[in-house]
């Protein structure tokens, strides 16, 4: 029962990004034939540091979707230099972990991340990339984030 109100929110995130998606963000028909995951192409917001740069961001949700949030990261050869990315396309962002809610949806999601790339400042990676990328799960959900720059 849980998995068929799993899908069907899915779905209705996965019409509404197709029929009507707000500026800047696409979501990718190719990336549908895997059920539980899809992929969105974002942009980057004129006047910002990535005015014109797209990237794609890849959505998994699991059975507990839309309680637990989907795991979300960047993927592809277009990885946002951020000081809140890492270079394996993983995101800190706190409504990803202990701040979503499930009046959430990837389409809030991908706004915040936008929002999030056009506040940045300067690009930049984290400055314990290095040492996140050799030690961290390949979800990105298992990372216990410390959420100390509030200010990119």
């Amino acid at each position: 029962m849980a998995g068929c109100f799993v899908q069907k929110r899915i779905q209705k995130e996965i019409l509404t990004l197709k029929n009507s998606p707000p500026p800047g963000m696409k979501l990718c028909d190719d990336s549908l034939s895997s059920p539980g995951q899809f992929m969105v192409e974002v942009k980057g917001a004129e006047g910002t540091l990535f005015a014109g740069e797209e990237f794609k961001l890849l959505f998994k949700f699991g059975q507990s979707y839309p309680f637990d949030s989907p795991q979300v990261t960047f993927v592809g050869n277009q990885i946002p230099v951020h000081p809140h990315v890492y270079s394996n396309g993983h995101i800190c962002l706190s409504i990803l972990t202990e701040d979503w809610s499930p009046a959430l949806s990837a389409e809030s999601v991908c706004l915040s991340i936008i929002s999030m790339l056009s506040s940045c400042s300067e690009k930049k990676r984290p400055p314990d990339n290095a040492f996140y990328i050799r030690t961290c799960s390949k979800n990105p959900k298992n990372t216990k984030w410390w959420f100390h720059d509030d200010k990119v």
